[in-house]
């Protein structure tokens, strides 16, 4: 049971750890001012919850790794987050997209762990929930803004959730890992997430004149257990250069 948690946090914290990498990407190059902070404020979140995650994993692991080493000194293959926040920003729609499907799921995952059997994992989702409330209200709100915007706000923002569809089931795909937390009561079943998920993107969609992919299409896999996309290894280059270049630099 202590490497299927260990494994389970590891998905946890890499998940939110690389999509605040990617949001970074955007600062200084906002369409707005506003939207330029809002997209930083999210990516601080989102690291630190990574950050507790990434400890809680180290200390479980036992090797002396802190959440930096953990961070900045593993290879692509050794990272557990999903498929879907590696994905390159694009463009801004294709960005929003991206946020909100996973804002739309990341809040019913801490939802369930809030209730957790073990305390620290409870503690750490309780506290992120409260950040991921804000987070989904925002991208929701965007989706709704420019799918039932111009003609052309509403053409990016269909086009940008046709692409990113194939990235979603892997978020309530349950393999030994998840079914082995759920049984010891760490953490509630992703499948179960699934019908609750649907419903929030369903009545944000239909608000923003946006049409939800086939439910049967064709799904990518594989991130949670190390199989990731092109672009993980260009994502962590950048990253982890400074660590890798001046090994143990401080600031």
């Amino acid at each position: 049971m202590r490497d299927e948690k260990l494994e389970f946090l590891f998905r946890l914290g890499d998940t939110a750890l690389v999509l605040s990498q990617r949001l970074t990407e955007w600062v200084g190059k906002g369409p707005a001012l506003e939207e330029d902070m809002a997209l930083a404020n999210t990516a601080l979140d989102l690291i630190g919850q990574a950050r507790l995650w990434l400890a809680y994993a180290g200390e479980i692991e036992g090797r002396g790794r802190t959440e930096d080493d953990l961070a900045y000194l593993r290879d692509a293959h050794e990272f557990r987050n999903v498929l879907l926040v590696e994905q390159p920003n694009g463009d801004y729609a294709d960005t929003l997209m991206r946020q909100f499907l996973f804002d739309s799921w990341h809040l019913l995952l801490l939802d369930g762990l809030a209730a957790s059997a073990d305390e620290r994992i409870a503690a750490i989702a309780d506290k992120a929930r409260k950040e991921v409330t804000y987070h989904l209200r925002r991208s929701a709100d965007l989706v709704v803004r420019l799918g039932d915007g111009t003609p052309e706000s509403h053409r990016r923002m269909q086009r940008a959730l046709d692409d990113l569809w194939m990235f979603t089931g892997e978020l309530f795909e349950a393999d030994e890992v998840e079914q082995a937390v759920e049984a010891q009561g760490i953490a509630r079943g992703v499948a179960q997430l699934r019908e609750a998920w649907l419903a929030q993107l369903q009545g944000t969609l239909v608000a923003a004149t946006l049409v939800l992919p086939p439910l049967d299409a064709w799904m990518q896999r594989g991130g949670k257990q190390g199989r990731h996309s092109e672009h993980m290894g260009f994502l962590l280059a950048e990253m982890q250069f400074m660590q890798r270049a001046y090994p143990g630099l401080q600031w």
